[in-house]
């Protein structure tokens, strides 16, 4: 028998009425023997995380006010599922643990985990599972960097031995044995962390969405969805803006080659996103897989004769951007201009010493920014086997009336990127939507 691991967020465990959902998908597939949870999420529009009240106990606490009525909250929470679902286990002694620690001063870190810890606690507990605490087996370097490979060491030997658990989400523990935590995306990382400790067969990621659609819903009303997808297209795609599964949540069992799927706690029937290693052999129905992007960025653009013969041109000028701490996005090149795309609010403050820099180290014929710039990818593995792609890309634009600040296809083949105005953003998207999709 094959083995899974399942990850389930903040908003398949909001209350007992969730629990009792996954309690059902986990038992109707007996491979589905490793879970990992997140805190409880909002059970309405204008509920509280607990994840953010456990912050906001530790900021009362620092400050020398009572964090109780805060805290009370978040113990009616876990008291309601435990009671609701009969569970045996002693949350409260558990809660009043936790105030005494928040009382006596316990780290933001400490704080926050704590909605992983007893959403674990009362998971393993109602399924029947082993409780693993990732204090024990999660491991972060002295500067807070994730140890990979202590981590898989140590938690591939747990998992051997446990044929069935629960792991709570989001933290792990420093050298010294302190609670940290992951600064973004934390229990989808703990996840496809479990997933290649256990050389798991598969790891199902479930949410309250079903799966990637192919473009913002925000932005394009019923958009199709994404049936498969490689890491390497959801790479380009989440770095652009897609927010369902963040790129670092998927690096280890990218790495290991573990398929990972997107399912919908509240429709578990529905499809979802199979995110795979290589899908030479599943080219989507589409020539593109999907379209995203961001606003808010700037285009320094140098203009020099001859550029491309002046030996280290292209060093001094991201060494002019380097030396203001400003990271570029993406580097459009012309024969005697050199474009240096960048976060438009990483330049608040510094556009005149990013400038000076670049006509000392470069002496350039020009230099210009340019504010309000949207970057559009449009992604997909069926591009390199359909000629003309960039073709319908850029006509469906120019039939929408916008106007292309920038281009940039990189080597790969599977992305075409565009700038356009800000105020373009949305007519741009849907251009490409309807010319590739509808």
């Amino acid at each position: 028998m094959g083995r899974k691991v399942v990850k389930f967020g903040g908003s398949s465990l909001a209350d007992a009425g969730q629990f009792q959902k996954v309690h059902d998908i986990i038992s109707k597939d007996a491979e589905r023997t490793l879970v990992v949870v997140s805190a409880p999420g909002k059970r309405f529009p204008k509920d509280d995380k607990v994840t953010d009240l456990l912050y906001r106990a530790h900021k009362l606490q620092r400050k020398g006010e009572s964090f109780k009525e805060t805290f009370d909250l978040i113990a009616e929470r876990y008291i309601a599922i435990a009671r609701d679902l009969g569970l045996k286990m002693d949350i409260v002694a558990e809660l009043a643990a936790i105030y005494t620690n928040i009382r006596g001063g316990a780290s933001a870190d400490y704080c926050a985990s704590r909605g992983e810890y007893l959403n674990g606690l009362l998971m393993a507990d109602y399924l029947g599972f082993a409780f693993i605490d990732p204090q024990g087996c999660v491991f972060f370097d002295e500067k807070g960097n994730f140890d990979a490979d202590t981590t898989q060491e140590v938690l591939s030997e747990i998992l051997k031995n446990t044929e069935k658990a629960v792991v709570p989400g989001f933290y792990g523990a420093l050298e010294n044995g302190e609670v940290h935590t992951f600064s973004r995306g934390g229990s989808d990382i703990t996840g496809a962390i479990v997933a290649r400790a256990a050389f798991a067969d598969a790891y199902e990621n479930w949410t309250d969405v079903s799966g990637f659609m192919v473009a913002d819903p925000r932005v394009v009303k019923n958009p199709l969805a994404i049936e498969s997808i490689t890491y390497r297209e959801l790479r380009e795609l989440s770095y652009m803006g897609a927010t369902v599964l963040h790129e670092d949540a998927v690096f280890p069992v990218h790495r290991a080659g573990i398929p990972t799927h997107i399912k919908n706690t509240n429709h578990p029937e529905a499809r979802g996103t199979v995110i795979k290693y290589t899908a030479k052999d599943d080219l989507p129905k589409h020539t593109i897989t999907g379209i995203a992007g961001k606003k808010g960025f700037a285009v320094i653009s140098i203009e020099k004769a001859m550029m491309n013969a002046e030996l280290g041109f292209g060093r001094r000028v991201l060494e002019a951007v380097e030396k203001e701490g400003i990271s570029f996005e993406h580097l459009p090149t012309g024969i005697d201009t050199m474009c240096v795309v960048v976060q438009q609010e990483a330049l608040e403050g510094k556009r005149d010493k990013v400038v000076a820099n670049i006509m000392h180290l470069c002496n350039p014929d020009t230099v210009t920014i340019h504010d309000d710039l949207a970057i559009i990818a449009t992604v997909g593995r069926g591009m390199v086997h359909n000629y003309g792609t960039a073709a319908r890309v850029f006509t469906a634009m120019s039939q929408s009336g916008v106007n292309i600040r920038m281009i940039d296809q990189g080597s790969s083949e599977i992305s075409i990127i565009v700038g356009v105005d800000d105020a373009d953003f949305e007519k741009t998207i849907r251009a490409i939507y309807n010319e590739f999709v509808k």
